[in-house]
């Protein structure tokens, strides 16, 4: 019978458009269940057709807390996003089901714990307790519906010293988010899995936004494969429920490498392209400082001209790959020819000093190739006015989907 009850409910959110939020701790079906003594294998019901279905029309967020095995994780799998307690475990199958499958005995703390799946990128956020999970699930659904009318914020003089001025030097970018975001407003998803890609919800003067950004920490920024693939799905989903969206970009491009190659970078990467080509919803691009490459046209929405606006702080620098490499491939000879360690040293250090000239915010916004150099101190005003210049942009209604569907992944 608990399928039939889920089936009910779930034909009422589809019809309503009413969001989900899916407690889904469980062990899934039984085997011996005598309920209904007609069924067979039961492989007809509906209950998972319609979650699915529900899929892009309304939010759906799954709670999930200590074992979530089989059919119970295919309703957290089909969520758009997963909150899971510290104990949780979830796995398409239970000890069970393994074993009888002739796979070995395993205890349930075995299969799929938290300390896996928050790697592999399956939860993107990680409570303590179950009231933990239900206070976090309503304020990320807070972020499909709408405005908040109370809010306070850093003082944004901060984010000019957010960058240092040696461009050698890393910098806290999810701190630079948290100066720039309204105060307690920033949730990360998937912190855990492709670090090197930031993707939270934020609120700048109460206004929801989907904030995508580059950690130079990590890769120096690179984007990998993951990275490409956690930035693309998060695309989906703020595009889905008209959640406008902004991006840092800090990077030096895409990784390469033959051991990249092997993890298919080409088509994980490109993912990002024709996802963000098939936005409706504004996106507001920031350059904190590399904007470098394929990387970096695809943190803007695949060009430098396609957001709603592409502004740079000072710190921005730019080219088509990043300033050291491109001397030590354009300038070999003449760097070999070099007498000298130290003169070879001096005169690569006078090459990236002359590419960085070229390629510097200002000569790119004198270019055209970005929009303006702005004062970091501005950043929320520029995406404030880019929200009214775009006057329904997140807040016009949907009278069913806007795409057909929300990967799961």
């Amino acid at each position: 019978m608990n399928h039939k009850k889920t089936d009910r409910i779930l034909e009422i959110a589809e019809q309503q458009k009413l969001p989900v939020i899916f407690f889904a701790e469980g062990g899934g079906g039984r085997p011996g269940d005598t309920d209904n003594a007609t069924k067979v294998a039961g492989l007809d019901g509906p209950s998972f057709l319609q979650y699915a279905r529900l899929s892009g029309l309304v939010p759906r967020i799954a709670v999930v807390s200590g074992r979530c095995f089989a059919g119970n994780a295919v309703f957290a799998g089909c969520s758009d996003l997963m909150i899971a307690t510290e104990n949780a475990c979830i796995g398409m199958a239970g000890p069970a089901m393994i074993e009888g499958g002739g796979l070995g005995s395993f205890k349930p703390e075995e299969v799929g714990p938290v300390s896996v799946q928050r790697a592999n990128g399956v939860i993107d956020c990680v409570v303590k307790d179950e009231e933990e999970g239900a206070a976090l699930a309503k304020k990320l659904m807070s972020y499909f519906q709408g405005e908040l009318t109370d809010w306070t914020c850093e003082d944004q003089r901060w984010l000019r010293r957010a960058v240092p001025e040696n461009r050698l030097h890393a910098y806290d970018m999810r701190h630079l988010i948290n100066v720039f975001a309204d105060t307690d407003s920033v949730v990360e998803l998937r912190p855990d899995f492709a670090p090197g890609m930031i993707t939270a919800f934020v609120r700048v003067e109460g206004r929801p936004l989907g904030l995508i950004a580059n950690d130079p920490k990590v890769l120096g920024g690179a984007i990998d494969a993951a990275g490409a693939d956690k930035a693309s799905r998060f695309m989906q989903l703020c595009d889905a429920f008209n959640v406008p969206m902004v991006s840092f970009c800090d990077t030096p491009g895409f990784m390469v490498g033959p051991e990249e190659e092997e993890t298919a970078m080409v088509r994980h990467t490109c993912r990002m392209f024709v996802t963000a080509a098939s936005l409706t919803v504004p996106l507001f691009s920031l350059v904190t400082r590399k904007g470098y490459g394929l990387g970096a046209q695809g943190m803007t929405g695949g060009s430098f001209h396609a957001p709603f606006f592409c502004a740079s702080w000072p710190s921005g620098e730019f080219g088509g790959m990043g300033l050291e490499g491109a001397v030590n491939l354009a300038y070999k000879k003449e760097l070999d020819a070099q007498e000298t360690p130290e003169q070879r040293q001096a005169l690569f250090n006078e090459l990236v000093g002359k590419l960085y000239e070229r390629g510097e915010a200002l000569s790119m916004a004198a270019a055209l190739e970005i929009d303006a150099v702005i004062d970091p101190a501005d950043s929320r005003a520029w995406v404030l006015r880019g929200l009214r210049a775009a006057p329904l942009a997140g807040r016009e209604p949907i009278a069913g989907k806007k795409r057909p569907m929300i990967d799961t992944w």
